[in-house]
């Protein structure tokens, strides 16, 4: 099997290639095709990826293009893992939502909305090319704001493309770690949209044990949530929110503390980055060691920020070994080989969240096999957790529309109807600044 990587000269790349490398199966992906616009950041990352096959026989064959069309002829899945604007864009866009002191993360926010309006026509496109070029490739997007990204993409793909994220997959397996279960054998009751979910039941052996977590505030408090969160809120929510929730429940505390911190998010890994490719300009360099030093030290300081503001602590060890690769090497395999298996994916509604309409993607748990991902029925979500979602979703459809019709109007509406954006006249102001420190939106009028 065939498998182009967009994005290829993307940092996380060699965690992918690294889980291919562990599946020995027939059937299994035997070519890998890297596309990326940076021709020395594809080179990068190729000597990793050569290192890293070094020591497994008969490794999936690696080559590298700036070529998109080149790369999506023929290919059976197509990961998208692109960044519109590289960490330098995510830098800006935190840069200019804090300066009007909203938040600029680039999922959620301001920051998400940014990123969202430049990503998507460049993700569309893609999604066109795919639909002439490879029509029966299925599309693993990673690309962020995930959920958004696909939807856009679903609406010329269809059910082909399918959203991944490995927050929902870290949070079940810390709930189900803290329990004393095995994450393999354990049903995970999560429901949402992507980075905007909550884990509401967590069943081993038929038996919802998550009520015996939120009873026990010493477990409750023993895990990362726990400590992000607090066990009174989480007591209280009677359900444990995905990570980024935290964004909503204690916005001015986390954007004081983005305010107050040495560098953004963006900023640190867009330093951190360049001295890793920096670093792999020199042909002595040993990639893979290089890169592993670096991928530790960008785990470690995840949501640090967030973690600052309550008091959270380190992340523990457990926590810093990522998982979205595993994600999508076990949809892979699914689809691929008709292995059924449960994975909490983002894709179309279908009637599974009655308060948003079928091409709504959201991010639940959902039965694969060769012919896609199905979602699973859920029970509808409180009051509290559809308004949010609701919301949020209109918001992500604004910034498709501003996206399809070039509307400067429109992506004003975008930001001003975002629960964390708290004034039109800000919501002027961004799309403003946003414009003025971003080329891709100048489609904007």
């Amino acid at each position: 099997m065939k498998l182009t990587i967009l994005g290829g000269g993307g940092f996380r790349v060699p965690l992918v290639y690294g889980a291919l490398l562990t599946d020995r199966a027939e059937g299994r992906v035997t070519e890998v095709v890297l596309h990326d616009l940076d021709d020395s950041r594809l080179h990068a990352v190729a000597r990793v990826l050569a290192e890293q096959a070094s020591t497994v026989d008969d490794a999936p064959t690696v080559t590298a293009t700036t070529d998109l069309d080149e790369a999506l002829r023929g290919a059976d899945f197509i990961f998208s893992a692109i960044r519109v604007g590289g960490l330098e864009g995510r830098a800006d866009d935190e840069r200019v939502a804090l300066a009007e002191g909203v938040l600029g993360q680039e999922t959620v926010g301001a920051g998400g909305i940014a990123y969202g309006l430049r990503t998507v026509p460049v993700a569309v496109d893609i999604a066109q090319r795919v639909a002439r070029l490879a029509p029966d490739a299925w599309v693993i997007n990673f690309t962020n704001p995930a959920g958004l990204v696909t939807e856009a993409m679903s609406r010329h793909l269809g059910n082909r493309v399918i959203g991944i994220c490995d927050s929902p997959v870290g949070l079940g397996r810390r709930i189900a770690r803290v329990l004393g279960a095995n994450p393999n054998e354990a049903w995970i009751d999560y429901v949402g949209l992507n980075h905007l979910g909550w884990v509401r039941g967590l069943r081993v052996a038929g038996r919802d044990e998550l009520p015996r977590l939120l009873a026990d505030p010493g477990l409750l408090g023993s895990f990362e949530e726990g400590k992000l969160f607090g066990v009174d809120w989480l007591q209280s929510l009677g359900a444990i929110p995905n990570e980024y929730l935290h964004y909503y429940y204690f916005n001015r505390e986390t954007v004081r503390a983005y305010q107050q911190a040495e560098k953004t998010r963006g900023a640190f890994l867009a330093d951190q980055q360049a001295a890793f490719y920096e670093e792999m300009r020199r042909p002595d360099a040993a990639a893979l060691t290089a890169w592993d030093r670096t991928r530790a030290e960008r785990e470690a300081t995840y949501m640090s920020e967030n973690r600052e503001s309550a008091g959270a602590g380190e992340r523990d060890a457990d926590d810093l070994s990522g998982g979205y690769e595993k994600v999508a090497l076990a949809l892979m395999r699914a689809i691929a080989r008709d292995e059924r298996t449960t994975l909490i994916l983002n894709v179309r509604n279908q009637g599974t969240l009655s308060v948003l309409d079928n091409d709504a993607v959201i991010e639940v748990p959902c039965l694969v096999d060769a012919n896609g991902a199905h979602p699973v029925a859920v029970a509808p979500l409180p009051d509290h957790a559809s308004g949010l979602v609701c919301s949020v979703k209109a918001v992500e459809r604004e910034v498709l529309a501003a996206a399809e019709s070039g509307s400067r109007a429109t992506a004003v509406k975008a930001f001003a109807l975002h629960p964390l954006v708290d004034s039109v006249n800000v919501a002027r102001r961004l799309v403003e600044g946003y414009t003025e420190v971003h080329p891709g939106l100048a489609y904007l009028k």
